[in-house]
């Protein structure tokens, strides 16, 4: 029958070593760690992810123009670009008119189901190259959650790998121990001498 005994490495008996004392404490600290201090590293990150990322959304939707323009005719000879969502894009020539400049024409991104003669909604910069939606919120809490995870699942990576050699460590010592207390008891129980 086996005896289970609850915190013997924090009890004063003759049998504990420092060795186990070091090991109980470094169980606490870590326990801490990950229960505090990984998820603490990861709200940070997210935080500061989330700060970023409205910023980048913000200058985005400050430089870029949304426009509804028509497709005039497609480019067969463009190769499709996936853009963010798995949609596929192609270049097509879009043209829209602009209030007191007339009737422009321009290469644009469009969806690779839109044909001919559809009104869409492309996006240009200040120079009037075609470009990619500005980031929504929807890719700014995406990428939050995202940054706030791995942050704190690499905190935890982190503890859990120094813990591993803290333990190695200790184990070493604790076999060092164990050598020099056998050297000193066995020739008392074997007769023979060192």
């Amino acid at each position: 029958m086996r005896t289970r005994v609850r915190n013997w490495r924090w009890r004063h008996n003759p049998l504990r070593r420092r060795s186990d004392v070091f090991e109980a404490w470094t169980v606490l600290v870590v326990a801490v760690l990950l229960l505090v201090g990984a998820p603490l590293t990861g709200v940070a990150a997210a935080w500061w992810a989330h700060g970023e990322a409205r910023s980048v959304s913000a200058e985005q939707h400050a430089e870029r123009r949304r426009v509804r323009a028509e497709v005039v005719a497609r480019k067969d000879d463009a190769l499709p670009s996936v853009q963010a969502g798995g949609r596929h894009m192609y270049r097509a020539t879009v043209r829209w008119t602009e209030p007191g400049e007339g009737t422009r024409t321009a290469t644009a991104r469009v969806a690779a189901s839109t044909d001919r003669g559809e009104v869409v909604d492309v996006w240009f910069d200040s120079r009037g190259r075609s470009v990619a939606a500005p980031v929504d919120g929807t890719a700014v809490w995406q990428h939050t959650l995202t940054m706030g995870t791995c942050a704190a699942g690499g905190a935890a990576l982190v503890v859990l790998l120094g813990h591993g050699v803290v333990r190695r460590v200790a184990l070493r010592r604790r076999l060092a121990e164990w050598e020099r207390a056998w050297a000193r008891t066995e020739p008392q129980w074997t007769r023979r001498r060192a």
